[in-house]
């Protein structure tokens, strides 16, 4: 089947999808396997797709679902054509990196990565909660290392503000499981040098509760040293690499003003509010609640909310929503609260790119 027959295939399933309902017909489908297995094997296909080049092209310009509307927004130092970016953890290698745009993503976190490969937690580690709309997962930062993830989107062309896939490219960095947190900063160092020519802008993860010991990084001492270091390898202006923070819901305000000082003293250019939860909130309904890990989803939505309105009002960071995003209501309500972008992951694990067009056609009207 040639390109044209390729892309007429993908428009007919794809328009067909979505009249039927991606939430009736294609995610049960998806839902009957085990969700780490239906991951891995759906960032195969479309890792698979071929270059973006006229592929991805015709996609975007062919597919309903996939047309979005231009709502520029500039957040974080980085310039997006609407305010949508997937986020971290659905693209852990960068292997779908070239389909990211076609399917409606106006940005692209990929990772975490760290120096070196590592596996992560043993599985089992993912788990669904459909009944509260909610993910729960322990993965430990399994990734292929960041040097292959950088050579990956070299091989494709990818120079930081060339916009050679048609998204923004971000890196997610973290350390290793085996470092000692004592070490931590050179953990980070290395991914950001490796990542500075090909990443919009660079996101660090002191947040994730399925590292031991990662969250106490988020320690406003240790916090400073890490922004400091990161600063002497990102540049000046006007070129200086623009650096981002994702910070986790599970703290108390007067910690959070610790953070949002070191930040905003170092110059971070955008909060990412927030990262998965280890609480759990009373009335989930899933018997998976009981896993440990972090939780995402519907269960999240007000407590990122409340951190989002919360960082806007207290600093003079850019604010990135992540966190329970379920619904162009969700979005919006977090755009209200002061935050400049959207980021998804479980919304669109249990939405499709129907969100996406959702939320930014609402933006649009507006």
């Amino acid at each position: 089947m040639n390109l044209n027959g390729i892309t007429r295939f993908a428009s007919q399933a794809v328009t067909a999808t979505e009249a039927i309902g991606y939430e009736r017909v294609l995610r049960p489908l998806l839902f009957r396997k085990d969700p780490e297995v239906i991951h891995d094997q759906m960032m195969n296909v479309l890792s698979q797709a071929g270059p973006l080049g006229n592929f991805g092209s015709q996609i975007t310009s062919n597919l309903p679902v996939l047309r979005i509307p231009d709502a520029p927004v500039t957040c974080g130092g980085v310039r997006f054509r609407h305010p949508v970016i997937l986020a971290a953890g659905l693209d852990k290698s960068a292997q779908a990196a070239r389909m990211w745009s076609a399917i409606g993503f106006a940005g692209a976190e990929l990772g975490t990565f760290t120096p070196r490969p590592q596996p992560g937690n043993p599985s089992p580690r993912m788990f669904r909660m459909p009944e509260d709309h909610a993910i729960i997962n322990r993965m430990g930062f399994n990734n292929p290392g960041v040097e292959s993830a950088a050579g990956l989107l070299r091989s494709w062309g990818v120079v930081r503000g060339n916009n050679a896939l048609g998204t923004r490219i971000g890196m997610s960095i973290g350390k290793n499981k085996t470092t000692p947190n004592e070490d931590f900063i050179a953990d980070y160092a290395t991914c950001m040098r490796e990542v500075s020519d090909v990443a919009d802008y660079v996101a660090i993860n002191v947040s994730s509760p399925n590292t031991p010991g990662l969250r106490d990084l988020q320690d406003p001492a240790a916090l400073r040293a890490l922004l400091q270091a990161l600063n002497d390898i990102r540049g000046t202006e006007p070129d200086r690499l623009p650096l981002w923070l994702k910070i986790a819901p599970d703290m108390d305000w007067p910690a959070l003003d610790g953070i949002l000082e070191a930040a905003q003293d170092a110059g971070v250019d955008a909060i990412i509010a927030t990262n998965t939860t280890n609480a759990r909130p009373v009335g989930l309904r899933s018997p998976m609640s009981a896993e440990t890990g972090g939780l995402s989803g519907a269960p999240l939505t007000k407590r990122s909310l409340e951190v989002v309105r919360y960082v806007a009002a207290h600093s003079r960071v850019d604010v990135v929503a992540s966190g329970g995003i379920m619904t162009a209501a969700d979005a919006h309500a977090a755009l209200a609260a002061g935050a400049r972008a959207i980021q998804l992951y479980t919304g669109f694990i249990y939405r499709g790119p129907a969100l996406i067009r959702e939320i930014v056609a609402g933006i649009s009207a507006n």
